[in-house]
């Protein structure tokens, strides 16, 4: 029987938004966030309270009862996020070797061959989207 995976620090792709949008306004019931979300993707109301319902659950969100609605708080910087971001980088494509990331992103690291079915890059450029 296979086994669960381990629970990752880095939240899925829609909950990363929701928490993006926590960062930019602040606080916020589900509307305040849901507009700030649908901006760059458009959500549903109800697809964008469960995601803040999750966020809540791991506690990288917070939220209090204010009147008939939560108000939400993100419940985790930024700044940590992205190191919780690159400490996973680190660990699955680099061995946890900070050296062996600082010479790949200075260029210094010679490509090697492809594998077969294996694409190459189409620039050197890191690619920063959750950053």
């Amino acid at each position: 029987m296979r086994r669960p995976a381990p629970p990752r620090d880095i939240p899925p792709p829609l909950e990363l938004e929701c928490l993006k949008a926590l960062w930019s306004i602040g606080e916020g019931n589900v509307s305040a966030v849901r507009a700030a979300v649908t901006q760059r993707k458009p959500l549903a109301y109800t697809t964008v309270m469960t995601l803040l319902d999750r966020l809540a659950r791991k506690g990288a969100a917070s939220r209090r009862k204010v009147g008939r609605s939560f108000v939400y708080t993100p419940g985790i910087t930024r700044d940590t996020m992205r190191r919780h971001a690159l400490r996973e980088l680190l660990d699955c494509y680099f061995d946890g070797s900070e050296a062996q990331m600082r010479a790949f992103l200075e260029g210094t690291v010679t490509a090697a061959e492809p594998q077969p079915g294996e694409r190459q890059p189409d620039s050197g450029r890191l690619d920063t989207t959750l950053l």
